[in-house]
This record gives C-alpha cells, structure tokens and sequence, in this order.
C-alpha cells in the first residue's frame, strides 16, 4: 500500500481503486471513480515532455498530523517513486491566512500540477487558477472552479455508515459518540453517515455530539486539547466507543479514550499505525479511511498522460476511495456484517444520508 498507515484496508485492496485506470481525473462527478480526458492539458506535461514537477500546499496542522496531510503526503511520495516527480510540500501558518501565497510560490518555482489539501483553499485556488491558466491545480474536497482546477472529492458518508455500523455492533453500553473539528458541511457529512450506520445496527443507540469549533474556525483541526476535552465528557456519560473527525485534534480523543480505558476510531488515515504510542494504538478499534493518497496519485498520474482539468473526481466505496481498517483485527468478528453494509451501500439498496437528520 501507499506510505505508512496504509497497508490494511478492509473490503477489498486498493486495486479495486486502481481500477481507475491511467487516471481517476476526468468527466462528470456521479459518485464513482471517473476517467481523465485523453484530450492534453493547458499547461499538462506528458511522460515525454518536461520533468515532472509537482506542489502540493498543506492544510493547517501540515505533514506529520497522522491523518489527512499525511494522507496527502503518501500520494505525493508515490508520485515521486512511481512517476519520476521533482515533489515540494509547504504549510500554512497556524491560521492558514497564506494559503494563496503558497500556491503562488509553486506557481512561480515552476511547478504544474499543484495541489490544495483541503476544503479551505477553495478560494485561493479558484483566484491562483485564474492568475495562472497554464498551469494545472487540484482541491482536495471542494469542487472544481475553473478550466484548470480539478476537484477530488470523497464520499465520507459512505465509510462513515461502515464506522458506524462497526461502532454500534462493537459496543456494550449502546452509547457512542463523534467529535467533528469544525462544524461545517463537510464533516457533518461525517457525522451523518455514522448515524446512520450506528442506527441501522442499534435504532435506539445513544450519539452523543460535539464540534470543537464553528463553521469558519478550522483550528478545531489542529487543538488536541479540545479534542480530549470533549472526549472525556462523552466518556464520562458512558459513551464506550468514539469516533473523530477532527485532523490532528483525534489525537486528544485517543487521549481520553486512553485514560478511561475505552475505544476510539480513527479517521482519513489507519491511525493505528500512524500513531506513534502503543497505548493509543490500542485504544482505536479501526479507522475510516479516506483515501486522499490515492486520490492525489491518480490526479498526477492522469496530468503526466495529458488530461486537464474542469471536473471533479469521486471516490466512494465502489471503488474503495473509502473504507475501514482492520490492523489490530478488532473488526474481523464482524467482517460479515460490514461487508452486507457495504454491499448495499454499493448496489444502492442502502442510501446514506449527506447531512444528519438533527
């Protein structure tokens, strides 16, 4: 698999995903992984042209967050492995005010494609695309806003159903929770399909929720502390299993659940084995995984065979662009059940809901 934290993913291996083809960067968004345009690009490289060089700008928290960066970063790497790419990453300050000035560094340094991790840089992209119209840019979960921009988008309410299906089946008490960093449409998305697979298992399961910080503040992604502050409390009122999407603030629930000897699922990346402490890593029972390396690999893959931007790519459970995790074999008892889930999910007897019902 891609990079540390990658090499278990239950349901089916990554090649499902590969599947895609020379690229998962082209057409329509219709909820399944999408084909690249084999018409080049304005400013796309071919594999005999230019060396390929490639940028990407980190959300806040950066690499080594053991979540949706790092998710990022793998692909990058696999690009550099695989394609031969001349990489550069960059960060943002803590309050991500210079996303734009980021992309406009690439830009300038020469590098084509580049990519915006993260929903925030909606709108740096959409003004850096237009200054720049020779060059090539991606938005890691927002959609597409110019001829040049492609958008990479996930279906995080699907995995999120199959979190909830294993957090419901797997607890004792009938009492979970969720703890989303920022309270926006994206990670309500989150917090939706959990619901939904929780109560598909358990109608009367007790879901405690919290969000760290409003629409608008994303340093719920990057405040461990609130993380764990907010876990403790869910705990306390007899929670027995929660699951985070929250960035680098998971690390504060893994904390808490620690402490109280509970569970906690992870989120974007398999967090068992991209958290360091050995006794955080048992406390995660799995992981929704988001497959943002593959997702990022695909894009440069389809840019270096020519194909441009203006549309948006999904990945979804049809072609394992979401998931679960198994390392720690916590899930294996119920790998039935979740393979049901997942099934209707897929032939679309089972419809999960994008925002929650509350």
């Amino acid at each position: 698999m891609l990079g540390k934290g990658f090499n278990k993913v239950a349901f089916g291996a990554v090649a499902g995903v590969l599947l895609m083809a020379a690229a998962a960067c082209g057409g329509s968004s219709s909820g399944g992984g999408t084909t690249a345009s084999e018409e080049p690009a304005a400013g796309g490289a071919s594999s005999s042209s230019a060396p390929l060089k490639v940028g990407l700008a980190f959300d806040v928290g950066g690499r080594g967050d053991k979540s949706f960066n790092d998710a990022a970063y793998a692909g990058l790497e696999k690009a550099k492995a695989e394609l031969g790419a001349d990489i550069k990453e960059l960060s943002p300050a803590a309050d991500g005010s210079n996303r734009g000035d980021l992309l406009r560094q690439l830009a300038d340094a020469g590098y084509n494609p580049i990519i915006g991790v993260g929903f925030a840089y909606d709108a740096d992209i959409k003004a850096t695309a237009a200054e720049y119209p020779d060059i090539q840019f991606a938005v890691i979960d927002s959609a597409s806003s110019g001829p040049n921009v492609t958008g990479l988008l996930f279906a995080e309410e699907q995995g999120s159903y199959l979190a909830g299906v294993a957090a419901a089946a797997k607890s004792k008490s009938g009492h979970v929770g969720f703890v989303g960093g920022v309270e926006n449409a994206l990670i309500k998305k989150f917090e939706a399909g959990f619901d939904a697979g929780v109560k598909s298992v358990k109608p009367d399961a007790k879901i405690d929720v919290s969000y760290l910080t409003p629409d608008g503040d994303f340093s719920g992604f990057s405040a461990p502390d609130k993380g764990k502050i907010a876990a403790e409390k869910m705990y306390q009122d007899g929670a027995d299993i929660v699951y985070h999407a929250a960035g680098d603030s998971g690390l504060g629930v893994f904390q808490a659940a620690a402490a109280a000897g509970k569970k906690a699922i992870g989120v974007d990346s398999d967090q068992r084995q991209t958290i360091t402490e050995t006794n955080l890593q048992n406390v995660i029972m799995t992981s929704m995984l988001k497959r943002v390396d593959v997702g990022v690999f695909e894009f440069i893959k389809a840019f270096q065979g020519g194909a441009k931007g203006g549309q948006n790519d999904t990945y979804d459970l049809k072609v394992d662009g979401v998931g679960l995790a198994t390392t720690g074999g916590e899930i294996d008892d119920i790998k039935d059940q979740l393979d049901k889930a997942k099934q209707g999910i897929v032939d679309g007897t089972i419809t999960v809901p994008t925002t929650p019902e509350s």
